[in-house]
């Protein structure tokens, strides 16, 4: 006697494991594109100080082709330059569900659910991938790579903090990025552990542990350069605009029976010529 035994599918999907968006801590979005595909920024130089010359017989000012005295000291012009930021990262996809497919995997193919897949494991983990590779590149703090163990992590980070206080970037809201295996490390620190405190109300946002001041962010290995130790960043030095951000769904467009999803994204990231101190990138032997 043969039987043919039933097989049955879930409507459930075994998704892939993913973490939402790191780079909005990372950056800021100080300036606006819209209208605009390119948007300049001007550099503005400053004079030195001078000892006042309250006696008035030292200090010389050539004004048309006449020597002049002034007790300020020597007459200074500013520099205006601009730096340049032109859009470059034009992102898009597409893919349709036919109308059976979605019928007759019990509407585990569904359109909203894959646009909300492909945002998740694939968009957001380029995005972030390609800010944070843009802030290890141009960052203004990069010494020699080296090796991080459970004995120098905390001084090797302590160190990059006092770096960034001597560019004088600002102190509250720095953000200390890692890797699980560099965060392994740090929990293995003893001298991080007892300087470590965390407030609830920042943990949603992918913050892990405040330390002397620096909220601490484990990211995925896979969203960091290769060889990354750690990277230590105030978001005033790093602009992360998002132009557009576009997603579609079509039900039954020309030549598809079912829906044609499309997406669209153009952003970048720039690091600021003035404010790139604010930025510290460690790489690993």
């Amino acid at each position: 006697m043969a039987i043919d035994l039933v097989t049955k599918f879930s409507n459930k999907v075994d998704e892939t494991f993913t973490t939402e968006s790191k780079a909005s801590l990372l950056t800021n979005k100080d300036y606006d594109w819209s209208g605009a595909h390119t948007v300049k920024v001007y550099k503005i130089t400053t004079a030195p100080m001078n000892d006042y010359d309250r006696d008035g017989t030292k200090q010389h000012v050539v004004t048309e082709g006449k020597a002049q005295l002034s007790r300020y000291g020597l007459l200074a012009g500013l520099d205006a330059t601009t730096q340049t930021m032109t859009l470059r990262k034009d992102r898009s996809f597409t893919f349709a569900i036919d109308k059976l497919d979605a019928d007759e995997t019990v509407q585990a193919l569904q359109a909203g659910t894959a646009l909300a897949r492909q945002q998740r494991e694939v968009l957001i983990p380029e995005i972030d991938s390609y800010v944070i590779n843009q802030m290890a590149t141009n960052a203004g703090h990069t010494p020699m790579a080296k090796e991080l163990t459970t004995v120098n992590i905390y001084d090797e980070i302590m160190a990059a903090n006092a770096e960034l206080d001597n560019a004088e970037a600002p102190e509250v809201g720095r953000v200390l990025v890692v890797s699980p295996d560099v965060y392994l490390l740090l929990k293995k620190n003893k001298d991080f552990l007892q300087a470590t405190d965390i407030a609830q109300d920042v943990r949603f946002r992918g913050v892990i542990a405040m330390v002397d001041g620096i909220a601490v962010m484990r990211v995925p290995a896979n969203r960091l350069p290769v060889k990354c130790g750690f990277l230590l960043a105030h978001p005033v030095a790093t602009v992360h605009p998002v132009k557009l951000s576009e997603f579609k769904i079509h039900n039954d467009p020309p030549f598809i029976s079912g829906d044609l999803v499309e997406g669209r994204v153009v952003y970048d990231a720039f690091i600021l010529d003035n404010k790139k101190d604010a930025i510290y990138y460690q790489a690993t032997t």
